[in-house]
């Protein structure tokens, strides 16, 4: 689907289905010539996500589809993005070719938020996966113009629209099977994001690289496949911008079948959503290439299968990480750490960031305390916990701090080696044993960890992402708090 976007200032022309947006007691804006039947527009409140589909009797529209955005002082953006996937998806569902989205509401100083939450919505809306069908399903909507009311709204309309995309990016490489996005999958796609901008670069880490590196912890994962595992490097750094140096590292797990401690088999298909840290990497970086943020990035994507083979990892092998720690491997499944621990030893090392946030879906226990609904935060930075969670707040993409206390640090000391790979049983915690677990390799770098095991998939439908495919969280999350830092 194409999106372009307008003022209301300009003339409305000629389009399959007209979208309202409208508060809740407020008088209805229509463009010049478009008139509604009296009924129709007497009936309809303008709640929160109220729709009515009109035909009208006059004007540039076959069509009218009245949605409501609410009350109350304040436009909520979380409601509005809703709105914007609604309309997406009744357009589709109306089987129109053009859409009009006509918005033409008092926002003030929050009119740029709005507009971007409104194109986020009517992307995001569009997302869908029929590439391996035999016969995949055309969508009828190939055009979508936004009319916005104001400059400012239009802007953050244009940034939505990038957001969106890199949304559906990031979903996209998650819903894929496991067979089709292999670590060497996640590696070409991650070469077309650098493709994309000339201030991105790429370097692709292969295991010879990583032995002599000393990354034993990341390349054990990988014995057990026939699929060799790399770290991808991506960098974006524009001329004269800021000093500030930020490292986003995400788990690329793209299938986990939890190794020699095997899963168990119901729903283990869900594992190819075990690289959604690493897509959401990639679908920041694929914003970024266009939003182009005022400093260095850098984006770390350890990516490798984890099967049981006569090579893999045993239950009580010992590895040693890249910045020399040796590590007991008590449980195979316990691997989203051991991949990441020689990914952010190379960016202590080698990136020298000022501030790093990882992502992985890395342990059930992070589902067991926040649901599906939130990221679990750990970190000892205070200020960059603290940001992320009022980037969560403005995004939807909700996050919660969990702690990391001593006794989880000493419950991860090794009784063979230095650490060992799982909490004791007795202390339970255990997405706060496994960020414990993390810290010993972050060194003095303000650092944040995201356990996205619960909101990378499986959560509620809300109109812009499904209970059933992936929700590409971490990628709205990762750019506000880029936006906002600079």
């Amino acid at each position: 689907m194409k999106l372009s976007i307008k003022t209301t200032k300009q003339k409305f022309t000629q389009t399959d289905l007209l979208v309202v947006l409208s508060k809740k007691g407020a008088k209805l804006a229509l463009p010049d010539g478009v008139k509604l039947p009296k009924h129709a527009v007497d009936s309809f409140e303008g709640k929160s996500r109220e729709i009515r589909m009109v035909d009208p009797t006059a004007g540039a529209a076959k069509r009218v589809l009245l949605i409501g955005i609410g009350g109350g002082r304040n436009i909520d953006t979380e409601t509005v993005r809703r709105c914007g996937a609604i309309a997406s998806k009744q357009a589709e569902k109306a089987d129109v070719v053009t859409a009009a989205i006509w918005f033409d509401i008092a926002a003030g100083k929050t009119a740029e938020a709005v507009g971007q939450a409104l194109a986020e919505g009517v992307v995001m809306g569009t997302y869908h996966l029929d590439d391996f069908k035999k016969d995949p399903a055309e969508p009828s909507l190939k055009r979508t113009v936004i009319y916005g009311n104001s400059t400012e709204f239009n802007r953050g309309a244009r940034k939505g629209e990038v957001i969106g995309a890199a949304n559906c990016l990031a979903k996209r490489l998650q819903d894929t099977p496991g067979n089709l996005m292999r670590p060497r999958d996640l590696v070409a796609e991650a070469r077309k994001i650098a493709r994309r901008s000339k201030y991105i670069s790429i370097d692709v880490i292969d295991e010879k690289k990583m032995k002599e590196l000393g990354m034993g912890s990341l390349l054990s994962v990988s014995r057990g496949s026939s699929e060799p595992a790399y770290l991808i490097h991506l960098t974006y750094k524009k001329p004269k911008s800021s000093s500030k140096k930020v490292c986003l590292v995400g788990k690329g797990l793209t299938f986990d079948a939890g190794g020699i401690s095997i899963k168990p088999s119901a729903r283990m298909e869900e594992m190819k959503y075990d690289m959604s840290g690493g897509a959401a990497v990639l679908g920041a970086f694929d914003a970024i290439a266009d939003l182009e943020p005022g400093m260095e990035v850098h984006g770390l994507v350890p990516t490798s299968e984890n099967l049981p083979d006569g090579k893999a990892n045993k239950p009580g092998d010992l590895v040693v990480a890249m910045n020399g720690l040796s590590i007991e491997v008590l449980n195979t499944d316990a691997e989203g750490r051991l991949i990441l621990a020689d990914a952010m030893s190379y960016a202590v090392e080698k990136i020298k960031p000022d501030h790093m946030i990882d992502l992985a879906t890395l342990t059930g226990a992070a589902v067991v305390a926040l649901g599906h609904e939130y990221s679990g935060v750990f970190g000892m930075d205070q200020t960059l916990i603290d940001a992320l969670v009022e980037s969560g707040k403005r995004t939807g993409e909700l996050v919660w701090p969990l702690p990391i206390h001593d006794l989880h640090k000493k419950d991860m000391k090794g009784r063979v080696g230095d650490l060992k790979n799982i909490g004791s049983p007795s202390t339970g915690a255990g997405a706060s044993t496994a960020a414990a677990f993390l810290s010993n390799f972050v060194g003095d770098v303000s650092w944040a960890h995201l356990d996205i095991a619960g909101s990378a998939w499986g959560s509620k439908e809300r109109d812009y992402q499904s209970s059933t495919q992936g929700t590409g969280v971490g990628v709205r999350l990762l750019l506000d708090y880029l936006e906002h830092l600079s």
